[in-house]
């Protein structure tokens, strides 16, 4: 059953996500959501999850990969749903109790320091440990939530070269504005901060793994119903919605000319079913060996 429990700390980037992001991944929820399900989707059916395990979610966001999981875990099993955005786990105990899941429990917290028992024979994430502000206590945290043997797979973004839906917009706008400080605040070190394979073996060597496997998903991705739609979500989000926001008085005074030149590329992608462009994503599986 579904709680509102929360054991999150302080922490500038907890901070920062609850203050400047959930607002803008509310609003864009049906890209966000849309988008990275093609992701997740691809491999769903084929995750080390049986019948009666238990499982945590980290970083799970809106709850729809831990309302999938909790399917595939049925009545049996239990699905531990972890989000340092409260804002956003309302939206996944809602839903959750819309579709009648009760072996749920979703719970506000700060994964590096949340205070596992290793009873669980899985742990997942869909991008959600590119932003951990210390990648190995992160997922060493992780690895602690599971028994011997247990599995934990997650799926984090390639480079942004191999992610045009998000690399495309930064350059565009960063043909218009300047790049951000060094004191510009962030949501942790970024969504391509995995992206380096043999920097995140490592990673996951010191932090208690072996058996660590890489897949590579392309997918294409859409980035907006509507050419409007599409560019308000870069100017919100990602990369260059990064570059938009810390220019500040200078982005609002060039602002024409930036959404002008953002439809000009964008709209080489608009198709019927929205704007499509090609994302990139590695699945990364590595096990605890007790």
């Amino acid at each position: 059953m579904s709680t509102a429990e929360t054991h999150n700390e302080n922490n500038e980037f907890v901070e920062f996500w609850n203050e400047i992001l959930v607002p803008k991944f509310i609003r864009y929820r049906h890209i966000l959501v849309g988008g990275l399900t093609h992701h997740s989707a691809r491999i769903l059916p084929n995750l080390d999850v049986n019948e009666g395990d238990s499982v945590v979610d980290v970083g799970c966001g809106f709850g729809d990969t831990a309302i999938e999981l909790a399917k595939i875990a049925g009545e049996r099993g239990s699905v531990l749903g972890l989000d340092c955005c409260n804002a956003f786990l309302e939206f996944g105990r809602k839903d959750a109790k819309a579709e009648g899941i009760h072996n749920i429990d979703f719970v506000a917290a700060d994964v590096q320091t949340f205070p596992f028992k290793p009873v669980h024979d899985f742990c997942f994430s869909r991008f959600g440990t590119q932003f951990f502000e210390n990648p190995v206590a992160g997922l060493r945290s992780m690895r602690q939530s599971l028994r011997p043997d247990g599995v934990m797979t997650m799926i984090v973004w390639r480079t942004i070269d191999d992610n045009p839906w998000l690399g495309v917009p930064k350059d565009v706008v960063l043909g218009l504005l300047p790049p951000p400080g060094e004191d510009a605040r962030t949501c942790g070190p970024g969504p391509f901060s995995m992206s380096n394979s043999d920097m995140v073996t490592s990673q996951l060597r010191i932090a208690g793994y072996d058996g660590i496997k890489f897949e590579r998903v392309d997918v294409p991705l859409m980035v907006g119903n509507t050419l409007d739609d599409a560019v308000e979500f870069q100017l919100a989000l990602g990369p260059a919605g990064e570059v938009y926001r810390e220019a500040g008085d200078l982005a609002v005074a060039r602002h024409d000319e930036i959404v002008t030149a953002l439809k000009e590329e964008l709209k080489k992608h608009e198709t019927s079913n929205g704007v499509i462009m090609d994302s990139s994503s590695w699945v990364v599986s590595a096990r605890n060996p007790g």
